[in-house]
């Protein structure tokens, strides 16, 4: 079972920071205003604490939850997720994100190999969970369709850059 100490700092910033990846991936393809945004924030947040209380989650995602409950790590995650989408059209900032899962997949499938299909299909779940927080293309809240096409194909989108099975 793999945790923080398997990977150097600059990895374990790249993993830390998925989950938020994930759930900002979905955002970013179709926003949904402002109750909207605040929906799918809170469904990414949910996540973790979903994870922390789930008795069968993985040493692994436990640990980035862990690391998330401190301020340091809030900080690394968010920070460096900064730096890499400031000043970025929201297009670019969506490819930049899907790069960044690309990566972390990639980090999972070389130091951590007997977690990483668990690790990504919970950071598959995150983003299902923020697509599914908030309908799209409503009034007011009120009509739309739960998950936009646009949702949906960045939910795809995300598959591939994790090369999630």
């Amino acid at each position: 079972m793999s945790d923080k100490s398997n990977f150097t700092a600059e990895e374990w910033k790249t993993i830390l920071s998925s989950p938020m990846l994930a759930g900002m991936a979905v955002t970013l393809a179709d926003p949904s205003g402002l109750w909207g945004l605040m929906k799918e924030g809170f469904a990414s947040a949910r996540a973790l604490v979903e994870a922390k209380a789930d008795a069968g989650a993985s040493k692994l995602v436990k640990a980035v939850v862990a690391d998330f409950e401190t301020s340091e790590g809030r900080t690394i995650a968010r920070e460096g997720i900064k730096a890499e989408l400031t000043g970025k059209s929201r297009a670019e900032q969506k490819q930049r994100v899907l790069d960044r899962l690309a990566q972390a997949g990639k980090i999972l499938d070389a130091k951590a190999p007997q977690d990483a299909a668990a690790f990504k299909a919970w950071l598959q779940g995150v983003a299902e969970k923020v697509a599914e927080a908030a309908s799209e293309g409503g009034t007011l809240g009120f009509g739309g369709v739960q998950v936009s096409e646009a949702e949906k194909a960045t939910l795809a989108d995300v598959s591939r850059a994790l090369k999630a099975a």
